[in-house]
């Protein structure tokens, strides 16, 4: 990921949280906002109660690299977080059903070029 950068700190994550927009897919949620630097910005945040640590990282690793691949077509200067939704279970979580919903909910933020 050539113009990424992960969000490591929890105060960063507050300010996504507080100040960011919202939008909900099937599996997962997007909080976003503008950042003033020529990168993008990404987190993900998945509850320890989803889960085992196991799942955690798999769906984390689904995440980072539907983004990737996503990377190219997105506008640069954001900040993005990534949650999964806690109804949703964690066997659900496959390539395909994680790509459909960042693409639609890239489109409905329109972050995408």
């Amino acid at each position: 990921m050539k113009n990424t950068e992960t969000l490591k700190k929890n105060y960063d994550f507050k300010n996504v949280f507080t100040n960011g927009k919202y939008y909900s897919g099937k599996y997962i949620e997007i909080f976003y906002i503008k950042n003033n630097k020529k990168i993008n910005n990404i987190g993900i945040a998945i509850g320890s109660k989803i889960t085992n640590a196991v799942g955690r990282n798999k769906i984390k690793r689904l995440i980072r690299e539907n983004y990737r691949l996503l990377e190219e077509q997105i506008n640069l200067g954001y900040n993005i977080i990534f949650l999964w939704k806690k109804k949703q279970d964690t066997s659900n979580a496959n390539y395909t059903n994680i790509k459909i919903d960042m693409n639609n909910i890239f489109l409905k933020t329109g972050i995408l070029k």
